[in-house]
């Protein structure tokens, strides 16, 4: 039996389930805090991916992946998430090393589904998680949070002019979540040590994942001002569902 043979088999029996790597540091926002802890509209930022994905009646558990030495977690108040948030002290070096540590850690069933979030990806909403199940629930391979290129491209030199203009046809930006079964992840991930996501381990196995589109709205917090902006759309969409 192949690999897509056995997928079709359990398509209607797996589970779906949440990792989220919050290992790093995030030294470009310039804070002494690891990043996923900076406070954003009232609760520390990695609160805000994990309430939405604890609140997806789709998703069994929601494995957060912590460094061994964080202190920091455990001093907040989790009785918000229930028992469907997990945390393991098992995170590494790089995101992908959290990653892999972390689907080693939760056990998982090797035809489950599993959704890898950005834990600086505060704004994902419960639309945003309906669609990529929805679109990928039957896929062979899984895919991803994407947003197509709106803006013009410019590849620059070594001194900071313009080389040259990019095409952006059918050019995506990647967002998180990125699905994909657990067991053929965890796999590209002992293949592919040193990739920045999740899709490009699986793309470096041969496999074409699934771009789902998304909304700008669901990016990541990198810089001082993208805080700012995650913490208007997050002020406004607590005041609509007021």
């Amino acid at each position: 039996m192949n690999y897509f043979d056995s997928i079709e088999r359990i398509a209607n029996v797996s589970e779906f389930h949440a990792l989220v790597p919050a290992a790093g540091f995030g030294a470009r926002m310039g804070h002494e805090i690891p990043k996923q802890y900076l406070p954003l509209a009232g609760q520390p930022m990695i609160f805000h991916a994990l309430t939405t994905l604890c609140a997806c009646t789709e998703i069994s558990t929601v494995f957060v992946v912590l460094s061994p030495e964080d202190t920091q977690f455990q001093k907040y108040d989790l009785s918000r998430f229930g028992d469907k948030l997990q945390p393991l002290y098992c995170g590494g070096e790089t995101r992908a090393e959290s990653v892999a540590n972390g689907l080693l850690a939760a056990e998982l069933e090797p035809d489950d589904w599993v959704m890898v979030h950005d834990a600086a990806r505060p704004c994902l909403t419960l639309a945003h998680l309906d669609r990529l199940i929805n679109e990928l629930r039957d896929d062979a391979v899984g895919g991803l949070l994407a947003v197509p290129v709106a803006d013009t491209l410019k590849r620059a030199d070594a001194a900071g002019r313009v080389q040259r203009t990019e095409s952006r046809e059918q050019l995506w930006q990647a967002q998180t979540p990125q699905m994909f079964r657990a067991g053929l992840l965890a796999h590209a991930l002992q293949q592919c040590k040193n990739v920045t996501d999740d899709a490009s381990a699986i793309e470096a196995l041969g496999f074409k994942p699934k771009l789902v589109a998304c909304e700008p709205t669901n990016f990541k917090v990198t810089y001082p001002q993208d805080r700012v902006l995650a913490e208007l759309l997050l002020s406004h969409a607590s005041s609509v569902a007021k």
